[in-house]
C-alpha cells in the first residue's frame, strides 16, 4: 500500500507541472494566456455542462476523465498551437513521437494497473475514433474558439488565421463529435473573418 500511494502521489505531484505550461490561447477576458492545467479543468467543466450535446451513448464520465488527462504530455512537450507554422507542427510526426515518449514517462509514474488504464484512455482520446473521444476532441477544439470569441479575436489575430483555416483545422473536428455546437459557434465566429 505504501509503495502504491508513493507512486500515486509522485504522479499527482508531477501533474502539478501542467499549471506551468502556458498556452497560446488567452483567458476569455484576454488578460493573459491560460495554462494547460486551467485548460484541462475548463474542458472537464465543458463536458459536464454540454453533456446534452453529446451523441447518444457517449459516456460523459469517460469524456471528463479523458479531458482531465489529455494534455499531461505537455509537461514535457509544451503547448503546440494548432494555428502555428501553418498548423503543421501540431500533428507532425516529431510532435506525436515526443508526446508518446512523454506519455510513457508520465503514466509510467503510476502503479502499473492505473498507469496502463490512464495511458489507454489517453491513446483513445488521441486516436479520436470512439464516440467518447470524438466528443472530447470536439470540446478540446471548441474551448479555444470560445476564448477567441470572448477576447475579440485573440489568437486568430496573432496567428493571422483565415476562416478557411478555422473550418479545416478546428471546425471539421468539432463537427465530428458535436455538430450542433459547431453550427452555433460557426455563426458567432464568421464576423471575425469578414
Amino acid at each position: 500500500m505504501t509503495d502504491r500511494l508513493a507512486a500515486q502521489f509522485a504522479f499527482l505531484n508531477e501533474a502539478d507541472q501542467l499549471k506551468q505550461v502556458m498556452r497560446a490561447t488567452t483567458l476569455v477576458d484576454g488578460s493573459r494566456p491560460e495554462n494547460s492545467g486551467e485548460h484541462s479543468w475548463h474542458l472537464a467543466l465543458y463536458a459536464l455542462v454540454l453533456a446534452d450535446q453529446a451523441a447518444p451513448g457517449v459516456n460523459i464520465n469517460r469524456v471528463i476523465r479523458m479531458l482531465l488527462i489529455h494534455d499531461l504530455v505537455e509537461i514535457d512537450v509544451g503547448d503546440v498551437p494548432i494555428h502555428s507554422q501553418n498548423g503543421t507542427a501540431h500533428a507532425s510526426a516529431e510532435t506525436l513521437a515526443a508526446e508518446a515518449s512523454a506519455a510513457d514517462r508520465i503514466f509510467g509514474l503510476l502503479p502499473q494497473d492505473l498507469g496502463r488504464d490512464l495511458r489507454t484512455l489517453w491513446e483513445e482520446f488521441e486516436a479520436a475514433e470512439t464516440p467518447d473521444a470524438l466528443f472530447a476532441k470536439s470540446l478540446d477544439r471548441i474551448q479555444p474558439v470560445m476564448a477567441n470569441l470572448m477576447s475579440g479575436g485573440g489568437t486568430w489575430t496573432t496567428y493571422n488565421v483565415t476562416y478557411d483555416q478555422l473550418e479545416t483545422r478546428v471546425g471539421s473536428k468539432i463537427a465530428k463529435g458535436a455538430p450542433s455546437l459547431w453550427d452555433w459557434v460557426r455563426e458567432k465566429a464568421r464576423p471575425f473573418f469578414n
